[in-house]
């Protein structure tokens, strides 16, 4: 039987971990960051029988085929000038972020995408700790993770207000997509595993499983195109399902007041203005248990919520943000227009910034899990939108504190 590229994540030691279908939980009195800085991630060939065993090992926690990742691409992109738009633009007006007061400079964001211009001025002053997942160096050679990071805590300049919660002082940026914005499941899975190490109180991803890139890949090995359409839906099962007991596992760090809240895109992969017109469901990460999914909205002429699904959001979403039209920092200087639920993401980012930052001024401290259901909670309802296609609606910074 022909050997084959698995990731293997492993507990290093056994000690501080009991396993609970075939996942780790922390036993009382086990710091869990320790016991996260525990897991070790491998890449070895192995053949069916052989992943078999190892999946029987008291030390294995997961066994998947790796697959490839990519960019949630943005649907459009043109650059313009902050002279040439409103003192505040229509996404941080659509969810409410200009009129919260909330000071989030205590809460981490980590951002997993392509990098980051640290130099261009939208940053300027923050502390930005960056990692390279990708093996292309640091930096940003790509524009999209430069632009996702603007959104969320990009800062004012000429009095123009166009990131949602642009307080944020620390944030961890995860390169996981080269500059063609292509990656792995292991550098994503490694990256959210350094996040949480750091500190993330919140996660946000704009990229997806590249499933027809997967099933590509494999008949340009020879596979029929059946056989590799068949072998990518196992994997892309499998990586969901790991992806579910990761997210178990940082649901479970918050009963110890660890974890991190997991924001990702829906996708883009839907053509509702098409002939035909077709929509499909929530891509991985996104898709699994435990990640709060995010789905695009775009101005329109509807005279009751002024907003409407964009053509390319995919369905079943948890929540949605404004995703078409966003104003934000561009690669190397200036600033540019992009759409995508990968904008919507970031903005969703943001407003859970803002919400942290009011638990922890009002209680003087941060439960993960309450972080999720207030996030979630404190959405909007858009009269005449499905609730597949919006989730619990539109999200809404906290109001101002009084």
């Amino acid at each position: 039987m022909q050997p084959e590229e698995y990731l293997v994540i492993r507990a290093r030691r056994s000690h501080p971990y009991q396993l609970v279908d075939a996942w780790v939980r922390t036993r009382e009195g086990i710091d869990v960051g320790e016991a996260l800085a525990e897991l070790r991630i491998e890449t070895i060939e192995a053949d069916r029988q052989h992943v078999s065993r190892l999946r029987e090992q008291s030390d294995v926690l997961s066994v998947v085929p790796p697959m490839p990742v990519r960019l949630v691409n943005p649907r459009i992109r043109f650059a313009t000038s902050l002279s040439s738009t409103a003192d505040v633009t229509w996404g941080v007006q659509a969810v409410g972020a200009e009129n919260s007061t909330y000071n989030a400079e205590a809460i981490v964001i980590a951002v997993l995408d392509t990098g980051i211009d640290s130099s261009h001025e939208a940053f300027a002053g923050m502390e930005i700790e960056e990692r390279d997942f990708t093996n292309t160096g640091l930096g940003d050679s790509n524009g999209h993770g430069t632009h996702c990071a603007g959104t969320i805590f990009g800062r004012s300049v000429n009095q123009v207000r166009y990131s949602v919660a642009p307080t944020v002082q620390n944030a961890l940026i995860g390169k996981v997509l080269d500059n063609e914005g292509r990656g792995s499941t292991r550098a994503l899975v490694e990256a959210i595993l350094w996040a949480l190490t750091q500190g993330a109180h919140i996660i946000t991803m704009s990229l997806g499983i590249d499933f027809p890139g997967y099933v590509k890949a494999l008949t340009e090995r020879g596979l029929p195109v059946e056989q590799a359409t068949s072998k990518a839906l196992e994997s892309y099962r499998e990586n969901i399902r790991m992806f579910d007991h990761l997210a178990g596992v940082i649901r479970g760090a918050r009963s110890f007041g660890k974890g991190s809240l997991l924001i990702a895109a829906a996708g883009n992969a839907s053509n509702r203005d098409g002939e035909p017109a077709y929509e499909l469901g929530v891509e991985p990460p996104a898709a699994a248990e435990g990640v709060v999914s995010v789905g695009a909205l775009e101005r329109s002429e509807n005279e009751i919520s002024k907003m409407k699904v964009a053509a390319f959001s995919n369905s079943g979403p948890i929540v949605v943000a404004p995703g078409v039209d966003i104003l934000s920092a561009k690669m190397g200087g200036g600033y540019i227009e992009m759409s995508g639920t990968s904008m919507a993401t970031p903005h969703v980012a943001g407003i859970a910034a803002l919400w942290a930052a009011k638990m922890i001024a009002e209680d003087g401290d941060l439960e993960i899990g309450e972080l999720a259901h207030r996030v979630i909670g404190g959405a909007r309802r858009l009269p005449g939108l499905e609730r597949s296609d919006i989730g619990a609606g539109i999200v809404q910074a906290p109001p101002a504190w009084h």
